[in-house]
């Protein structure tokens, strides 16, 4: 079976490992954790960076951080994981879930700035959603993919509106925007992920980063159990969010190829592009030209009026041939937990997400097999 995503652990990792073996550092306390929060913060163009236990908890501590509460909304693309809105129910508060534009599958500007102008007011609390009372507490603009979000626009919107802005940036290390990078776009604060199947993975954890350094200290108080002292002082809740120094011997490693590994990522969606999109009902996933994506996942999208077989068949189909293909995310907004949160048009959302098709593209996909993905798509397809 040709894997859809597997990591590329063939550098520094196990000789880092040892090192963290033979020194006792294995727990949350080590060098390899100090020294990636360094090299995420080269990478990105974040001042500052600390390491969480994954992005997940990276975006909760985030969200508490910046001030969100109980019974906020977080003003959020329904077109992401489930985690991201999962952050925000953590955090006591509820996704205001918006649509997404079609060139980049990110959180729509046009829609966003006609939602905050139609459906909020201001009181002395804040900015507060009309219909239901709730006081709106950030955006949080998702980087689909490794495409970035438009965060000029929505971080002058996030001004305008005094909102504080949290970037789900899980997927997007590497990626660029408007030749910047990933981590220096305006946020207050971004969050990334180091899950298994990501471009750079430490086999779990996040990492959240900004400008201000006391927000980032903020973060950082939070996710070690908010210690305030040597002596088993606390001074508020805290959170056991840290990532261990085995983990980040491992990140360590893969921070030390991220260019390459982002080379490859480009490389394998291009070949796609030129070898699918002629084909009818096929297009390639989006890149608008201010952003360059990280390419987290690739693959097309297949238009159902236009295709020459139904998206589920092509998936069942690749499977029997020994290629690994899935389909892509549901909305939030059709998942249980989060049926009754606050929702405005979803029109684009909804008619995307059903067909994706995501394909191989390890950053160790050997040629041949990158060939035979293509060789059978075509075949399915043409």
């Amino acid at each position: 079976m040709i894997p859809l995503a597997v990591p590329n652990v063939t550098g520094n990792e196990s000789r880092y490992l040892q090192e963290c073996i033979e020194t006792g550092f294995v727990s949350s306390v080590g060098p390899f954790v100090t020294r990636l929060e360094e090299m995420v913060s080269r990478a990105t163009g974040a001042g500052y960076s600390t390491a969480t236990a994954s992005g997940t908890t990276g975006l909760h501590v985030a969200l508490i951080a910046v001030g969100v509460g109980r019974d906020d909304l977080v003003i959020l693309p329904t077109f992401t994981f489930i985690g991201s809105a999962n952050a925000i129910a953590h955090a006591g508060a509820s996704p205001w879930l918006l649509d997404i534009n079609r060139d980049g599958w990110t959180l729509d500007v046009a829609k966003l700035s006609r939602a905050l102008q139609r459906e909020t007011h201001r009181e002395k609390r804040g900015l507060i959603h009309s219909k239901t009372g709730r006081r709106v507490g950030a955006i949080m603009p998702v980087h689909v993919l490794g495409v970035p979000a438009d965060m000029d626009a929505i971080c002058e919107l996030a001004r305008q509106y005094q909102l504080p802005v949290v970037a789900d940036a899980a997927c997007a290390i590497g990626a660029r925007y408007k030749d910047r990078p990933i981590g220096s776009t305006g946020a207050d604060l971004s969050v990334f992920s180091f899950n298994g199947n990501k471009t750079v993975t430490s086999g779990g954890g996040g990492m959240v980063c900004g400008e201000d350094e006391a927000l980032v200290k903020k973060v950082h108080h939070l996710s070690t159990t908010a210690k305030a002292g040597a002596d088993y002082d606390f001074d508020e809740v805290g959170f056991n969010y840290r990532m261990t120094n085995l983990q980040a011997a491992v990140g360590c490693a893969q921070m030390e190829r991220l260019d390459e590994f982002v080379t490859a990522k480009r490389r394998i969606q291009k070949r796609y592009n030129d070898a699918l999109s002629e084909l009818p009902g096929v297009s390639p996933f989006p890149e608008p030209e201010f952003a360059e994506s990280s390419c987290w996942l690739a693959g097309v999208i297949l238009d159902p009026k236009e295709a020459t077989a139904p998206i589920e068949q092509i998936q069942d189909a690749l499977r029997e041939a020994g290629i690994m293909a899935r389909p892509f995310w549901k909305p939030i907004h059709l998942q249980r937990p989060y049926a009754g949160s606050p929702l405005e048009s979803t029109e684009v959302a909804d008619s995307i997400w059903r067909h994706i098709l995501t394909l191989p593209c390890s950053t160790s996909l050997a040629e041949e097999d990158l060939e035979q993905v293509i060789k059978v798509v075509r075949g399915l397809l043409s």
